[in-house]
């Protein structure tokens, strides 16, 4: 893709998300994190455990959630309960919360382990990662660092963990499966620009950068284990 065309693809998809916002913060319920904190039960033995790995689609790391933003988290939650993203796990604990419920765990995660004023290092990619990074235009969604995206129903990635990405990268580009892919139609035309290498390198950057992403310990799994 040239410089222009991933110009009008950014400017495209900014006023999709511009248009669109603002309608679906209105239907969202409001979260309450400490409510939260009492329906993440079936989070924790995942997303609360430093290097926990999954082993479907394939093995790697559950992606960090603590510090990320409430309202992607909806809509990520909102997606697998729709079968959008297609995961037999994380679509059976989803078909399982009700919108309250969502708004809830996503105030918990948001506002967990969150640092206020933490200081973000930008990160100069080499020509290479820079070049993707262009071609993909994922600047123009995520932000600066990618850890300031424009909308607050898009995610923070700075920091995410490499491999999760490459996989979450992976299943944008998946067609005609019936337990893997992601059904969103900017990405899947961005995903399937690239070879899986050039995903790979990405992946691997956007890992390396600074970040609110965190994964935090939970206490009461400690205490259940003593």
């Amino acid at each position: 893709m040239n410089k222009t065309l991933s110009t009008v693809l950014a400017l495209a998809v900014a006023s999709v998300t511009i248009l669109c916002a603002p309608v679906a913060s209105a239907q969202q319920s409001a979260g309450n994190a400490e409510a939260g904190r009492g329906k993440v039960a079936m989070c924790l033995g995942c997303h609360s455990i430093m290097g926990y790995r999954s082993s479907f689609p394939e093995v790697a790391r559950v992606p960090k959630i603590s510090g990320q933003g409430a309202e992607y988290l909806i809509s990520a939650l909102t997606a697998y309960k729709k079968g959008e993203r297609k995961h037999p796990t994380m679509h059976s604990i989803a078909e399982s919360l009700t919108d309250q419920d969502m708004a809830d765990v996503a105030a918990y995660y948001a506002a967990q382990g969150l640092k206020d004023g933490a200081a973000k290092t930008l990160s100069q990619p080499d020509a290479k990662v820079g070049a993707l990074l262009q071609k993909g235009a994922c600047v123009s969604c995520h932000g600066q660092n990618l850890a300031s995206p424009i909308a607050p129903n898009y995610p923070q990635l700075a920091g995410q963990h490499p491999d999760y990405l490459y996989v979450a990268l992976k299943a944008y580009k998946t067609e005609n499966n019936a337990t893997i892919g992601r059904g969103n139609a900017v990405m899947g035309a961005i995903a399937k620009q690239f070879s899986n290498a050039e995903m790979k390198t990405l992946a691997n950057y956007i890992g390396s950068l600074d970040g609110n992403l965190q994964t935090v310990p939970e206490s009461r799994l400690h205490h259940a284990s003593n």
